[in-house]
């Protein structure tokens, strides 16, 4: 169990950094105006990211509860 817990707790970490990234990676493209389409391909990335992030998180304070 504490195996799963550091793993999620890393995955977690790695999904964040990700998110980061791709904000800020939209962030630029917006300021330099670049294709409309790439931002909002970065933008979908973004939302899974989180998603996946949040949804991590939850099964991470599920298995902490227990």
């Amino acid at each position: 169990m504490q195996d799963m817990q550091v793993f999620l707790t890393a995955l977690i970490g790695v999904l964040l950094l990700a998110t980061l990234g791709v904000l800020i990676a939209g962030m630029v493209g917006m300021v330099r105006e670049t294709d409309p389409r790439r931002s909002n391909k970065l933008m979908q990335w973004r939302v899974i990211l989180q998603g996946m992030t949040i949804l991590l998180f939850v099964i991470l304070m599920t298995l902490l509860r227990s």
